[in-house]
């Protein structure tokens, strides 16, 4: 199960890292039944938290990340996580929490995932 868990981290690092210039530094992820609910740290970049120290900024950082990623999850999953997983990918769910630079993402499967 752990390489497993590797696996599917490298997936979510490289497609922020891809998206946004910088992928998480570290991610806890654990599987429960249909979901894989994955603990992002270190995820934001040196120019969105220079952004982000105004309340403005915050806010617009916030939006951006949690919209943007949501997108890109809703047009298609990562190349090969649905292979890796042995299900169908059917919701996202997705916060940061810009001033703890700490983000959760719940990905929610077809089926139960555990067996």
């Amino acid at each position: 199960m752990s390489k497993l868990v590797h696996e599917f981290n490298d997936m979510i690092r490289k497609l922020r890292k891809n998206s946004f210039g910088k992928g998480p530094e570290r991610i806890h992820t654990v599987f429960v039944e249909n979901m894989a609910i994955a603990t992002l740290y270190g995820n934001l970049t040196p120019t969105e938290k220079f952004i982000a120290a105004t309340v403005d900024g915050k806010e617009m950082v916030h939006t951006a990340r949690t919209r943007m990623i949501q997108e890109i999850y809703s047009q298609s999953p990562p190349e090969g996580m649905e292979e890796l997983i042995g299900a169908k990918l059917i919701h996202l769910f997705n916060d940061i929490k810009v001033e703890e630079d700490i983000a959760v993402s719940v990905f929610v499967f077809d089926r139960d995932i555990t067996k």
